[in-house]
Order: C-alpha cells, then structure tokens, then sequence
C-alpha cells in the first residue's frame, strides 16, 4: 500500500465544534488535518469522526498514529 506524506511532525491542536469531521488520511489535502478530496485515486479514505460537544483536540499532523485520526506521539519515532 501507498504510504501517506507527513504534512507536519507534530499535532494539530484545534478547537472543533459538535458533529461530524473528516480527518485526511493521505496526507494531500490542502485543508490539513481535514479532507479535502485528494486521496482520489491513492487507496486511501477519510477517517470520520464525531463529537458530541464542542472539544479541543489534537489530530495526527504525521498521518502515522495508531489511534487515527488522534496523534499519539508516533511523529517522534519519524
């Protein structure tokens, strides 16, 4: 399988609102962390998550994590 670039080594912390959200997979999109259409054709996929409540998060920047789409530390072993 193709492997995803690494927009950035570390996370996007971000305040996101209640609902659904689409974080990028592939690491293409110009709307980093969220989709934004451009793994057509690369084998990858949004990976769709929801919240409940307004949170602040921090998204995998390295597109590596183990727990998609939620940084857990993997872009210090890059």
């Amino acid at each position: 399988m193709e492997e995803p670039l690494s927009p950035q080594k570390a996370p996007f912390v971000l305040d996101l609102e209640a609902g659904d959200h689409y974080w990028c997979a592939c690491g293409r999109s110009g709307k980093q962390p969220f989709c934004d259409g451009s793994h057509k054709g690369t084998g990858f996929q949004p990976v769709k998550f929801q919240l409940d409540q307004p949170k602040r998060v921090a998204l995998c920047g390295c597109k590596y994590s183990g727990h998609k789409p939620f940084c857990d530390g993997n872009h210090k072993e890059l």
